[in-house]
């Protein structure tokens, strides 16, 4: 087996391999040189390729030309991409893509789909791989988006969290919250009960809080964890409501969270110094894990660099599904960490790439 990590940057996709169990990693590249990368999906199921080989996505940006979604069935010597973009707006919204940041293959009971979060906030969905995209239009027609605010870095829907088994979706957005359907699609209501939203008034608001990342458990589908504007929070009954789970983190301001495919109550955020200067507590880069479902966290840092005064964004840490879970960390000054042991110990994968934006992590057979 082959373990992948797809690294988007500023200004490419790198591809870093290991063939030792993620002792050692090669590191392939730059593709797509000089074009932000800003999603990358990793699909293995291995439909709708040839001769099942596993599909790399990359949500890119080719500046003049605008951004659309490409794919490698050979991990990145070639690349394909739809004529006239993969993901259109219908002309009767009188919308444009303006990014495309989150790609998100679903389970293997439904090969073939594919999902993608974008900018403006939109969801999408492909039934063909990742070759074109279909605005799903509850979400797109729900009352209250045309009230959802842009974020710092843009208005978009940055996470989307097929349930394995069920028609249930749940969407993160900044900033209008997290919001759920149970039909696939069709409708959707929000929620975001005890996510704080500090920067509007009292009484905390229906929607509207400003969520960086949303993660599932592995041992309860319906409990998640998010990293928010202020606060890191739980929820275990599937969003109907949250509570903090904050205490014993040096700050509670961070981009991401990523949550243990296999071992419940795992999971795994990086604290920023709120709220201008977002850089790691004391320019120490630290990685922080708990096993209890936050009721508790342990700071991990051995083989992470001290003097560090860079931040890591929402989508640039991410796990993989090996035995021990692998955990992988990219930073706005290019360089990507990555652990074997659950965060225990780091290693560098590389260094002196472009700005990080989104790592992925996958076994290929």
């Amino acid at each position: 087996m082959t373990d992948l990590l797809a690294i988007g940057t500023r200004k490419g996709l790198w591809l870093a391999r290991s063939d030792d169990g993620r002792r050692t990693w090669t590191v392939d590249g730059p593709h797509l040189l000089a074009q932000e990368v800003a999603a990358v999906g990793v699909d293995t199921r291995g439909s709708d390729t040839d001769g099942g080989a596993p599909r790399v996505l990359a949500g890119v940006q080719y500046g003049h030309w605008g951004p659309t979604v490409t794919w490698s069935d050979d991990l990145g010597r070639t690349w394909a991409e739809t004529e006239q973009g993969a993901i259109r707006f219908p002309a009767d919204t009188g919308a444009a893509l303006a990014r495309v940041w989150q790609i998100r293959p679903d389970t293997a009971d439904r090969p073939g789909v594919v999902w993608a979060g974008c900018e403006p906030h939109s969801l999408w969905r492909s039934d063909d791989g990742g070759r074109t995209f279909a605005l799903v239009r509850g979400l797109w027609d729900h009352p209250h988006r045309p009230t959802w605010e842009p974020g710092a870095g843009g208005g978009a829907v940055h996470t989307v969290l097929p349930h394995p088994t069920t028609d249930r979706v749940l969407v993160a957005m900044s900033t209008g919250g997290v919001y759920a359907s149970d039909d696939g699609g069709a409708t959707w209501a929000p929620r975001n009960a005890g996510i704080t939203a500090p920067f509007l008034p009292d009484p905390p608001p229906e929607y509207g809080q400003c969520v960086h990342k949303v993660a599932a458990d592995a041992g309860d589908p319906n409990r998640f964890y998010a990293q928010n504007h202020f606060g890191v929070f739980r929820t275990d009954d599937g969003g109907a409501s949250w509570t903090s789970i904050a205490a014993g983190l040096p700050v509670d301001f961070g981009f991401p969270v990523a949550a243990s495919p296999r071992t419940p109550g795992t999971a795994w955020v990086v604290p920023l110094v709120a709220d201008a200067e977002r850089v790691p507590p004391g320019g120490r880069l630290r990685v922080h894990r708990t096993r209890d479902a936050g009721a508790t966290w342990t700071e991990l840092g051995a083989g992470l660099p001290d003097g560090s005064w860079t931040a890591v964004l929402r989508d640039a840490v991410c796990v993989d599904e090996g035995d021990p879970t692998g955990v992988y960390v990219g930073t706005r000054d290019g360089c990507v960490y990555a652990s074997a042991d659950e965060g225990d110990t780091f290693t560098t994968v590389a260094e002196h790439l472009p700005d990080v934006l989104c790592v992925r992590a996958a076994v290929l057979p």
